[in-house]
């Protein structure tokens, strides 16, 4: 199988540390380039039709897009160790978590940084810079919920480490761009998690 991937973006990181966690080797990595445009290329989006990294292509050809959708397959192949739930309630409590990440702290991390910072500009045409900024308190009022969340446990879905933490990280990683640290904010709840996560070796990733 192939996987393919850009560095630095945060959707590529959540797939590869999601892949150290399970130990799983022998994938195939195949790098794209987002500012060279390589993922709008005729030959990519034979692959990937809407123009987005990760994409997972199989054996058969077929390819799997979207970030949860190839960690959920990866799951199903390597059951061990176990980071989206060992039965139907845990699996329900951490794919909530992880879309909580998802959608109400990685999305807009990631619109503000897309519609801000000059060096996206040549992924995201126009920027526009009102809303980019908008979108600040948006992402500080989820990371000031989770750092509540992670006062009282340990990790982002309760008692273990799971694919919501890998999703939490890659975006408190990704928020540098929005010159973010958990503990300049007061988050210190947060920044104890953070440096937790990044000491692990999926963290270097």
């Amino acid at each position: 199988m192939k996987l393919y991937v850009a560095s630095r973006a945060p959707n590529p990181r959540r797939v590869l540390m999601f892949l150290v966690e399970k130990n799983i080797n022998g994938l195939e990595l195949v790098q794209v380039d987002l500012n060279e445009q390589e993922h709008k290329a005729d030959t990519y989006r034979a692959k990937s039709p809407l123009s987005r990294v990760p994409a997972l292509e199989l054996d058969d050809g077929r390819v799997l897009t979207e970030s949860r959708a190839i960690c959920t397959y990866m799951e199903s192949l390597h059951p061990e160790p176990n980071l989206m739930g060992v039965n139907a309630e845990e699996r329900a409590f951490i794919e909530m978590a992880d879309r909580r990440m998802e959608w109400h702290l990685m999305l807009p991390a990631a619109n503000c940084i897309r519609h801000t910072h000059p060096g996206l500009a040549v992924l995201e045409q126009p920027q526009f810079a009102d809303f980019g900024q908008s979108q600040i308190q948006k992402f500080m009022e989820s990371a000031t919920w989770l750092d509540a969340e992670l006062q009282r446990q340990p990790w982002v879905a309760g008692e273990r480490f799971t694919i919501a933490d890998i999703t939490a990280f890659c975006t408190i990683e990704f928020a540098r761009l929005m010159r973010f640290k958990p503990a300049d904010a007061g988050l210190h709840a947060l920044q104890a998690w953070r440096d937790k996560v990044a000491a692990r070796p999926s963290g270097k990733v």
